[in-house]
């Protein structure tokens, strides 16, 4: 148990945010996240960032509300305007999800980074964590991966303007929708995160282990960004191979599958999908609900009672 009885959630369930009761009314959560750039132009860049940022909090079943930039930026080689276009496009984000900005910190960097800390509120009575995935639960992933993939083919000058232009689509989306479409079924959905840095496997393991079950999940129902499937073998991104040396433990492979389909399911994501364990008996509702918000949600497995591994990929 944690020694201040006000935190719900924090760093042991693996979470990317965390959620502290106040002695009355909402509880908050907060989260923060930045990265270099993963795109040549600096306006998209930052909405990029935002939607990053913001989605911890929509993962939680939050609702954002205040934001603090953090950037850092090199003292030489930069042109005036790139700056600029970086905060505006962020704040572009911000303002879409109703979120005010209140200011933020700037320093100087040889490499160029931007994010937010993101402060929201949230129900303490219906807080979505890791922890909560159970057996016989469906699972709904909402965006397509490959971004990781996608953004290591944009640095080479070898990804084709369709598909920047849909890896970029995606990853300038909220999940606003697909959180909304979740809070439309109370008490159905039992845990949810949102797939970044570690990649689907990566963050189902952390849901496995924080549940206390096994994941399965069907390869070929994942969904995945047009073109990704073609460029992953030239473009397998660094953090690609650190998540395949992380997790290969909780991990196993029932029947034949695509090399190039698994080296995907590590994909590090930017501004990715929400993945969220939905009770069996709520399946059709749950995608009711995702359809008529046009949230693209695909079921992509089920929750079982432990095995001897968290992940089991058939």
């Amino acid at each position: 148990m944690h020694p201040d009885p006000r935190v719900l959630v924090d760093y042991r369930t693996s979470d990317d945010a965390g959620v502290y009761r106040w002695e009355a009314g909402p509880a908050l959560v907060q989260t923060v996240d930045f990265f270099t750039p993963i795109v040549d132009d600096p306006y998209v860049y930052g909405q990029i960032a935002a939607a990053n940022a913001l989605s911890d909090v929509y993962a939680m079943g939050g609702r954002p509300l205040t934001a603090l930039a953090i950037a850092g930026f090199p003292a030489e080689g930069l042109e005036e305007h790139v700056m600029a276009d970086v905060f505006r496009g962020g704040l572009a984000k911000l303002r879409e999800a109703g979120v005010t900005l209140l200011g933020g910190h700037t320093v100087r960097d040889n490499e160029m980074k931007f994010g937010y800390a993101v402060t929201g509120a949230i129900d303490p009575a219906r807080v979505l964590s890791n922890a909560g995935a159970r057996p016989g639960d469906v699972l709904f992933l909402t965006k397509p991966i490959g971004t990781g993939v996608v953004g290591t083919a944009i640095k080479f000058e070898r990804a084709p303007r369709a598909v920047i232009d849909a890896a970029v689509e995606s990853m300038v989306t909220l999940n606003q929708a697909a959180a909304d479409a979740l809070a439309a079924l109370p008490g159905e959905v039992h845990a949810c995160t949102d797939v970044t840095g570690f990649g689907l496997i990566g963050h189902a393991t952390e849901m496995a282990a924080a549940s206390q079950v096994s994941i399965v999940i069907n390869p070929a129902a994942v969904p995945l960004l047009p073109g990704a499937l073609d460029l992953v073998e030239e473009n397998r991104a660094g953090g690609m191979k650190t998540n395949e040396a992380y997790f290969p433990t909780a991990l196993r492979t029932a029947g034949a599958a695509d090399p190039a389909r698994l080296w995907l399911l590590h994909d590090p994501q930017t501004s990715g999908g929400l993945l969220a364990a939905v009770a069996a008996d709520a399946v059709d509702r749950a995608a009711r609900a995702f359809a008529e918000r046009h949230v693209p949600a695909a079921r992509i497995g089920r929750v079982e009672s432990f095995s001897d591994v968290r992940i089991i990929l058939r």
